[in-house]
């Protein structure tokens, strides 16, 4: 078998994953021990992050023609790529955590919805909470106002039933 028909199969792995991608984050990892790598992966795993190692050749030609594209001058020295197609910032919120106690962890760059952003951008949208916490805040603050609606009104309504019946009793 050529040489070009063995890395199809990994390119065409690589455009599948970042095709429908909301992020995609480069990273070097570079001086992670085994335990820490093993950490990182469950994390991914568990917010259902794509997380691998792959070439940069490999990755240069799945970029090709893609909003990734933008991110080949990152593709020097070993790079793994975190991939999400659900939350836009739990890549980033996630290598950023991680970096905090692992040193060796240096993000590159990524894209967050089509958007190219360096290592500080990245670090940025990690500041972004996720979908559920802001959906979180805006029906709690939503909720808050109808609330305290409601308690007045019940309130008035609890008043004007008691001031008739303490006018009949001094009658």
């Amino acid at each position: 078998m050529a040489k070009i028909e063995m890395k199809k199969p990994v390119i065409d792995e690589i455009s599948a994953n970042i095709k429908d991608a909301q992020s995609v984050v480069l990273v070097d990892y570079r001086g992670l021990t085994v335990e820490q790598d093993t950490k990182l992966r469950q994390q991914f795993r568990e917010a259902g992050i794509t997380y691998k190692v792959y070439k940069n050749t490999m990755m240069n030609f799945a970029f090709k023609g893609t909003d990734c594209e933008c991110l080949s001058h990152y593709l020097e020295g070993p790079s793994a790529v975190a991939i999400s197609t659900t939350d836009a910032t739990a890549p980033a919120r996630i290598l950023c955590e991680f970096a905090k106690g692992a040193d060796k962890l240096e993000i590159k760059g990524g894209i967050v919805e089509g958007t190219e952003y360096d290592a500080q951008g990245i670090a940025e949208i990690a500041k972004i909470p996720s979908r559920e916490v802001l959906l979180g805040r805006l029906f709690g603050s939503m909720q808050s106002p109808i609330t305290n609606f409601a308690r007045v009104i019940k309130q008035i309504a609890e008043k004007d039933g008691e001031a008739p019946a303490e006018a009949a009793a001094a009658e």
